[in-house]
Protein backbone atom coordinates (compact mmCIF):
# COMPACT_ATOMS: atom_id res chain seq x y z
CA UNK A 1 0.00 0.00 0.00
CA UNK A 2 1.26 3.47 -0.87
CA UNK A 3 2.04 5.58 2.19
CA UNK A 4 -0.04 8.77 1.96
CA UNK A 5 1.94 11.97 1.82
CA UNK A 6 1.11 14.92 4.03
CA UNK A 7 -1.11 17.71 2.75
CA UNK A 8 -1.33 21.40 3.49
CA UNK A 9 -4.71 22.95 4.34
CA UNK A 10 -4.79 24.65 0.94
CA UNK A 11 -4.05 21.42 -0.92
CA UNK A 12 -6.77 19.57 0.97
CA UNK A 13 -9.32 22.27 0.18
CA UNK A 14 -8.34 22.27 -3.51
CA UNK A 15 -8.71 18.49 -3.81
CA UNK A 16 -12.03 18.58 -1.96
CA UNK A 17 -13.46 21.27 -4.22
CA UNK A 18 -12.22 19.48 -7.36
CA UNK A 19 -14.05 16.27 -6.42
CA UNK A 20 -17.24 18.18 -5.57
CA UNK A 21 -17.12 20.01 -8.91
CA UNK A 22 -16.68 16.72 -10.74
CA UNK A 23 -19.70 15.15 -9.04
CA UNK A 24 -21.74 18.28 -9.83
CA UNK A 25 -21.39 17.40 -13.51
CA UNK A 26 -23.73 14.48 -12.83
CA UNK A 27 -25.83 15.59 -9.83
CA UNK A 28 -26.98 19.13 -10.56
CA UNK A 29 -27.98 21.70 -7.96
CA UNK A 30 -27.15 19.58 -4.90
CA UNK A 31 -23.89 21.09 -3.69
CA UNK A 32 -24.71 20.59 -0.01
CA UNK A 33 -25.48 16.89 -0.46
CA UNK A 34 -22.36 16.42 -2.60
CA UNK A 35 -20.21 18.08 0.05
CA UNK A 36 -21.71 15.94 2.82
CA UNK A 37 -21.11 12.74 0.88
CA UNK A 38 -17.44 13.59 0.39
CA UNK A 39 -17.10 14.69 4.03
CA UNK A 40 -18.35 11.25 5.04
CA UNK A 41 -15.76 9.50 2.90
CA UNK A 42 -12.91 11.68 4.18
CA UNK A 43 -14.08 11.18 7.77
CA UNK A 44 -13.96 7.40 7.34
CA UNK A 45 -17.70 6.81 7.65
CA UNK A 46 -20.63 5.35 5.76
CA UNK A 47 -23.42 7.23 3.99
CA UNK A 48 -27.17 6.63 3.87
CA UNK A 49 -29.06 8.45 1.12
CA UNK A 50 -32.82 8.31 1.58
CA UNK A 51 -35.38 9.71 -0.83
CA UNK A 52 -38.07 8.84 -3.33
CA UNK A 53 -37.07 7.03 -6.55
CA UNK A 54 -35.62 9.00 -9.44
CA UNK A 55 -33.95 11.97 -7.71
CA UNK A 56 -30.34 10.85 -8.27
CA UNK A 57 -29.40 8.77 -5.20
CA UNK A 58 -27.54 6.09 -7.18
CA UNK A 59 -26.02 8.66 -9.54
CA UNK A 60 -24.50 10.53 -6.58
CA UNK A 61 -23.04 7.32 -5.19
CA UNK A 62 -21.57 6.26 -8.54
CA UNK A 63 -20.16 9.72 -9.26
CA UNK A 64 -18.43 9.87 -5.86
CA UNK A 65 -16.89 6.44 -6.34
CA UNK A 66 -15.64 7.31 -9.81
CA UNK A 67 -14.27 10.73 -8.83
CA UNK A 68 -11.86 9.40 -6.17
CA UNK A 69 -10.30 6.75 -8.39
CA UNK A 70 -10.99 3.80 -6.09
CA UNK A 71 -12.44 0.39 -6.78
CA UNK A 72 -16.19 0.18 -6.34
CA UNK A 73 -18.97 -2.34 -6.70
CA UNK A 74 -22.72 -1.88 -6.93
CA UNK A 75 -25.10 -4.36 -5.34
CA UNK A 76 -28.80 -4.25 -6.12
CA UNK A 77 -30.53 -5.26 -2.90
CA UNK A 78 -33.58 -7.44 -3.55
CA UNK A 79 -35.75 -9.65 -1.31
CA UNK A 80 -33.97 -12.80 -2.57
CA UNK A 81 -30.41 -11.48 -2.05
CA UNK A 82 -28.45 -13.79 0.29
CA UNK A 83 -25.63 -12.83 2.68
CA UNK A 84 -23.23 -14.99 0.65
CA UNK A 85 -24.14 -12.99 -2.47
CA UNK A 86 -22.75 -9.97 -0.66
CA UNK A 87 -19.74 -11.09 1.37
CA UNK A 88 -18.63 -14.15 -0.59
CA UNK A 89 -18.56 -17.90 -0.17
CA UNK A 90 -16.09 -20.73 0.46
CA UNK A 91 -15.97 -23.22 -2.44
CA UNK A 92 -14.36 -26.66 -2.59
CA UNK A 93 -12.13 -27.13 -5.64
CA UNK A 94 -11.50 -30.63 -6.89
CA UNK A 95 -8.28 -29.57 -8.62
CA UNK A 96 -6.37 -29.26 -5.35
CA UNK A 97 -8.97 -30.77 -3.00
CA UNK A 98 -9.07 -27.66 -0.85
CA UNK A 99 -11.56 -24.97 0.13
CA UNK A 100 -11.05 -21.51 -1.37
CA UNK A 101 -12.76 -18.25 -0.48
CA UNK A 102 -14.42 -16.40 -3.35
CA UNK A 103 -14.85 -12.74 -2.33
CA UNK A 104 -18.19 -11.06 -2.84
CA UNK A 105 -18.82 -7.49 -4.05
CA UNK A 106 -18.26 -6.10 -0.52
CA UNK A 107 -14.52 -6.41 -1.24
CA UNK A 108 -14.15 -2.98 -2.81
CA UNK A 109 -13.20 0.48 -1.58
CA UNK A 110 -16.69 1.83 -2.12
CA UNK A 111 -19.73 -0.43 -2.03
CA UNK A 112 -22.94 1.02 -3.43
CA UNK A 113 -25.80 -0.79 -1.68
CA UNK A 114 -28.68 0.21 -3.91
CA UNK A 115 -32.13 0.20 -2.26
CA UNK A 116 -30.71 -1.46 0.84
CA UNK A 117 -34.08 -1.69 2.57
CA UNK A 118 -35.49 -3.99 -0.13
CA UNK A 119 -33.33 -6.88 1.14
CA UNK A 120 -34.32 -9.08 4.07
CA UNK A 121 -33.07 -8.22 7.58
CA UNK A 122 -30.74 -11.25 7.45
CA UNK A 123 -28.96 -9.87 4.39
CA UNK A 124 -28.87 -6.35 5.80
CA UNK A 125 -27.19 -7.76 8.92
CA UNK A 126 -24.40 -9.22 6.79
CA UNK A 127 -23.03 -5.67 6.48
CA UNK A 128 -22.77 -5.02 10.23
CA UNK A 129 -19.30 -6.48 10.73
CA UNK A 130 -18.01 -4.96 7.50
CA UNK A 131 -19.22 -1.46 8.40
CA UNK A 132 -17.86 -1.48 11.95
CA UNK A 133 -14.69 -3.58 11.78
CA UNK A 134 -13.78 -3.41 8.07
CA UNK A 135 -13.65 -7.22 8.00
CA UNK A 136 -15.97 -10.10 7.15
CA UNK A 137 -15.99 -13.57 8.69
CA UNK A 138 -16.90 -16.55 6.52
CA UNK A 139 -16.82 -20.11 7.87
CA UNK A 140 -14.84 -18.95 10.88
CA UNK A 141 -12.15 -17.21 8.84
CA UNK A 142 -11.69 -13.46 9.09
CA UNK A 143 -10.98 -11.51 5.89
CA UNK A 144 -9.81 -7.88 5.80
CA UNK A 145 -11.57 -5.45 3.48
CA UNK A 146 -9.67 -3.00 1.27
CA UNK A 147 -8.83 0.42 2.69
CA UNK A 148 -10.40 2.90 2.54
CA UNK A 149 -13.78 1.20 2.82
CA UNK A 150 -17.13 2.92 2.60
CA UNK A 151 -20.72 1.76 2.21
CA UNK A 152 -22.96 4.16 0.29
CA UNK A 153 -26.51 2.90 0.79
CA UNK A 154 -29.56 4.25 -0.97
CA UNK A 155 -32.99 3.76 0.53
CA UNK A 156 -36.54 4.47 -0.51
CA UNK A 157 -38.93 5.75 2.16
CA UNK A 158 -40.24 2.99 4.40
CA UNK A 159 -43.78 3.67 3.22
CA UNK A 160 -42.82 2.35 -0.23
CA UNK A 161 -44.15 -1.15 -0.98
CA UNK A 162 -41.71 -4.04 -0.58
CA UNK A 163 -39.30 -2.43 1.90
CA UNK A 164 -37.90 -3.53 5.27
CA UNK A 165 -36.97 -1.12 8.01
CA UNK A 166 -33.24 -0.99 8.78
CA UNK A 167 -32.38 -2.21 12.30
CA UNK A 168 -31.24 0.37 14.84
CA UNK A 169 -27.79 -1.21 15.06
CA UNK A 170 -27.25 -0.69 11.35
CA UNK A 171 -28.66 2.84 11.24
CA UNK A 172 -26.20 3.80 13.98
CA UNK A 173 -23.31 2.65 11.79
CA UNK A 174 -24.10 5.25 9.13
CA UNK A 175 -22.10 8.38 9.88
CA UNK A 176 -24.33 10.65 7.81
CA UNK A 177 -27.83 10.41 6.47
CA UNK A 178 -28.97 12.84 3.77
CA UNK A 179 -31.91 13.40 1.48
CA UNK A 180 -31.46 14.85 -2.00
CA UNK A 181 -34.97 16.14 -2.52
CA UNK A 182 -36.32 17.34 -5.84
CA UNK A 183 -34.07 19.57 -7.98
CA UNK A 184 -34.91 23.21 -8.50
CA UNK A 185 -36.15 24.42 -11.87
CA UNK A 186 -32.75 25.53 -13.17
CA UNK A 187 -31.10 22.22 -12.23
CA UNK A 188 -33.86 20.18 -13.86
CA UNK A 189 -33.61 22.21 -17.06
CA UNK A 190 -29.85 21.59 -17.02
CA UNK A 191 -30.54 17.85 -16.70
CA UNK A 192 -32.67 17.94 -19.83
CA UNK A 193 -29.79 19.59 -21.68
CA UNK A 194 -27.39 16.88 -20.50
CA UNK A 195 -29.87 14.07 -21.23
CA UNK A 196 -29.63 13.01 -17.60
CA UNK A 197 -26.94 11.39 -15.47
CA UNK A 198 -26.92 8.30 -17.68
CA UNK A 199 -25.25 10.27 -20.46
CA UNK A 200 -22.73 12.06 -18.22
CA UNK A 201 -21.62 9.25 -15.90
CA UNK A 202 -19.73 7.23 -18.55
CA UNK A 203 -17.67 10.33 -19.37
CA UNK A 204 -16.78 10.99 -15.73
CA UNK A 205 -13.19 10.36 -14.68
CA UNK A 206 -11.21 10.42 -11.46
CA UNK A 207 -9.89 13.79 -10.29
CA UNK A 208 -7.79 12.39 -7.43
CA UNK A 209 -6.02 9.06 -7.00
CA UNK A 210 -6.17 6.61 -4.05
CA UNK A 211 -2.92 7.85 -2.40
CA UNK A 212 -4.29 11.40 -2.44
CA UNK A 213 -7.56 10.22 -0.92
CA UNK A 214 -5.62 8.39 1.80
CA UNK A 215 -3.68 11.57 2.45
CA UNK A 216 -6.92 13.53 2.80
CA UNK A 217 -8.30 10.95 5.23
CA UNK A 218 -5.11 11.06 7.31
CA UNK A 219 -5.07 14.86 7.30
CA UNK A 220 -8.68 15.16 8.45
CA UNK A 221 -8.17 12.54 11.13
CA UNK A 222 -5.28 14.50 12.62
CA UNK A 223 -7.02 17.88 12.85
CA UNK A 224 -6.92 19.55 16.24
CA UNK A 225 -10.07 19.65 18.38
CA UNK A 226 -9.87 21.80 21.49
CA UNK A 227 -10.79 20.21 24.82
CA UNK A 228 -13.64 22.68 25.22
CA UNK A 229 -15.14 21.49 21.91
CA UNK A 230 -14.77 17.86 22.91
CA UNK A 231 -16.71 18.70 26.06
CA UNK A 232 -19.30 20.55 23.96
CA UNK A 233 -19.89 17.50 21.73
CA UNK A 234 -20.25 15.20 24.72
CA UNK A 235 -22.77 17.59 26.29
CA UNK A 236 -24.77 17.68 23.03
CA UNK A 237 -24.94 13.90 22.87
CA UNK A 238 -25.70 13.56 26.58
CA UNK A 239 -28.60 16.01 26.25
CA UNK A 240 -30.37 13.66 23.82
CA UNK A 241 -30.32 10.86 26.40
CA UNK A 242 -32.57 12.81 28.77
CA UNK A 243 -34.76 14.51 26.16
CA UNK A 244 -38.47 13.83 26.83
CA UNK A 245 -39.20 12.91 23.20
CA UNK A 246 -36.32 10.43 22.95
CA UNK A 247 -36.61 6.76 23.92
CA UNK A 248 -33.00 5.83 23.11
CA UNK A 249 -30.44 8.62 22.99
CA UNK A 250 -27.20 8.84 21.08
CA UNK A 251 -24.43 6.30 21.62
CA UNK A 252 -20.71 7.00 22.14
CA UNK A 253 -20.28 5.98 18.49
CA UNK A 254 -22.35 9.03 17.58
CA UNK A 255 -19.96 11.27 19.56
CA UNK A 256 -16.93 9.83 17.78
CA UNK A 257 -18.52 10.17 14.36
CA UNK A 258 -19.70 13.71 15.07
CA UNK A 259 -16.10 14.66 15.89
CA UNK A 260 -14.77 12.95 12.76
CA UNK A 261 -17.32 14.70 10.53
CA UNK A 262 -16.57 18.07 12.12
CA UNK A 263 -12.84 17.54 11.50
CA UNK A 264 -13.53 16.77 7.84
CA UNK A 265 -15.66 19.89 7.47
CA UNK A 266 -12.95 22.07 9.02
CA UNK A 267 -10.40 20.58 6.61
CA UNK A 268 -12.69 21.24 3.63
CA UNK A 269 -12.72 24.92 4.64
CA UNK A 270 -8.90 25.05 4.54
CA UNK A 271 -8.45 25.08 8.32
CA UNK A 272 -6.29 22.92 10.58
CA UNK A 273 -8.60 23.15 13.58
CA UNK A 274 -12.28 22.65 14.37
CA UNK A 275 -14.66 25.51 15.20
CA UNK A 276 -18.07 25.34 16.93
CA UNK A 277 -19.68 26.18 13.58
CA UNK A 278 -18.26 22.95 12.12
CA UNK A 279 -19.99 20.91 14.81
CA UNK A 280 -23.28 22.77 14.40
CA UNK A 281 -23.21 22.39 10.61
CA UNK A 282 -22.89 18.59 10.66
CA UNK A 283 -24.91 17.86 13.81
CA UNK A 284 -28.28 17.27 12.13
CA UNK A 285 -27.14 14.97 9.26
CA UNK A 286 -24.80 13.13 11.62
CA UNK A 287 -27.13 12.68 14.61
CA UNK A 288 -30.83 12.94 13.72
CA UNK A 289 -31.22 9.55 12.05
CA UNK A 290 -29.84 7.68 15.11
CA UNK A 291 -32.47 8.84 17.59
CA UNK A 292 -35.27 6.51 18.65
CA UNK A 293 -38.23 8.72 19.45
CA UNK A 294 -41.50 8.38 21.34
CA UNK A 295 -43.36 9.28 18.15
CA UNK A 296 -41.20 7.68 15.46
CA UNK A 297 -43.36 8.15 12.37
CA UNK A 298 -40.83 10.34 10.62
CA UNK A 299 -37.46 9.58 12.21
CA UNK A 300 -35.41 12.14 10.29
CA UNK A 301 -37.81 15.07 10.51
CA UNK A 302 -38.55 14.56 14.19
CA UNK A 303 -34.92 13.73 14.92
CA UNK A 304 -33.84 16.95 13.25
CA UNK A 305 -36.20 18.90 15.53
CA UNK A 306 -34.68 17.26 18.61
CA UNK A 307 -31.13 18.01 17.41
CA UNK A 308 -32.12 21.64 16.78
CA UNK A 309 -33.54 21.92 20.30
CA UNK A 310 -30.39 20.42 21.81
CA UNK A 311 -28.17 22.79 19.82
CA UNK A 312 -30.24 25.73 21.08
CA UNK A 313 -30.09 24.64 24.72
CA UNK A 314 -26.47 23.53 25.13
CA UNK A 315 -24.21 26.59 25.46
CA UNK A 316 -21.36 26.96 22.98
CA UNK A 317 -17.92 27.26 24.57
CA UNK A 318 -16.47 30.74 24.30
CA UNK A 319 -12.79 31.09 23.42
CA UNK A 320 -10.47 33.38 25.28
Amino acid sequence: MVSPRSLTPTEFQAHFEAVCANIDRVVHGKSEAIGLSLLTLVAGGHLLIEDVPGVGKTSLAKALATSVGCSWKRVQFTPDLLPSDLIGVTVFRRSDEAFHFTPGPVFANLVVADEINRASPKTQAALLEAMEERTVTVDGTRHDLPQPFMVIATQNPIEQEGTYRLPESQIDRFMVRLSLGYPDTAAEVRMLGDSGAGATLPELGAVIDPPTLQAMISYAHGLHVADSLKDYMVRLVTATRTHPEVVVGLSPRATLQLAATARARAASAGRDHVLPDDIKAVAEPCLAHRLVLVNDRNRQQSGAAVVAQVLARVPVPVGR
